[in-house]
């Protein structure tokens, strides 16, 4: 009996210190009742590096071929875009890049929205965290010549000129025929690759897909009101890394086809 009135003693005396009243053990949260802020937490995370600072984008076409798989009924690549290095410097020469299509550029394309109001929003809130593509005529190509520069082909060789001066392409596979005195610019047969010159506006680039022979670029779209070449302000990001399939993964390159 004495040993249990001094542990009841001791008890009184160590919920007087706290207060008078003894605080109940906290359970641990149930996984499943954290599970919806830690999806909340990952979507939000997901969305400020979309936005922010890289996305992954499907290679759709065979206009950048051989150095970027894309064609009709096949797996394209996927590449990683990032997006942090253009907000401290400019596109350079040599550098493959995705951009908004300018509306001369978008006439074909084809809304992948659902014409259902829920459908539709649910697309744009996964298209926010990356889970859906973008709404928007997303391309990609090389960046050839930025603003002020006179772009044109070809020289003797069938090579493009840049303020006179030709550049070195290793990646270019597939281009049109250019044989000098039977098929070339100065010729009755004119070689397919001849075009300009063309001076780039400033805050504009020119640029190109590496299958020369099957790409609708500034070449293409030379006609419209800004000479086939996109605004500085439609440019996403720089296209860096080939993330999938795992045959194709690697760095993507930007070689200095200027020679500065």
């Amino acid at each position: 009996m004495s040993s249990e009135s001094e542990t009841t003693g001791d008890s009184a005396a160590t919920s007087a210190v706290n207060g008078g009243t003894a605080e109940p053990e906290k359970k641990p949260r149930s996984f499943f009742r954290e599970l919806p802020i830690l999806i909340l937490v990952a979507l939000v995370l997901s969305f400020l590096l979309q936005t922010f600072v890289a996305r992954v984008y499907l290679i759709p076409s065979e206009s950048m071929e051989p150095t970027l798989h894309g064609c009709a009924g096949c797996t394209g690549d996927r590449i990683v875009v990032e997006k942090i290095g253009y907000r401290f410097g400019e596109p350079q020469p040599g550098d493959v890049i995705v951009f908004r299509g300018p509306d001369s550029w978008s006439q074909d394309f084809v809304s992948t929205r659902s014409s259902n109001v829920v459908i539709r929003g649910a697309q744009e809130l996964g298209s926010l965290v990356g889970l859906v593509p973008p709404d928007e005529n997303d391309l990609v190509k090389r960046v050839i010549a930025t603003g002020g520069q006179t772009v044109e082909c070809c020289d003797d060789q069938g090579r493009i000129l840049v303020d006179g001066t030709p550049l070195d392409e290793p990646y270019v596979v597939m281009d049109f025929p250019f044989v000098p005195g039977s098929q070339a610019c100065d010729t009755a047969l004119k070689s397919a690759r001849c075009f300009g010159p063309v001076t780039v506006p400033d805050g504009h680039l020119w640029v190109m897909g590496d299958n020369r022979s099957n790409s609708a670029d500034s070449r293409y779209h030379v006609g419209d009101d800004m000479q086939g070449t996109i605004p500085l302000d439609n440019v996403i990001g720089k296209a860096v890394f080939i993330a999938l399939p795992p045959a194709r993964m690697g760095t993507i390159s930007s070689p200095d086809i200027q020679g500065k």
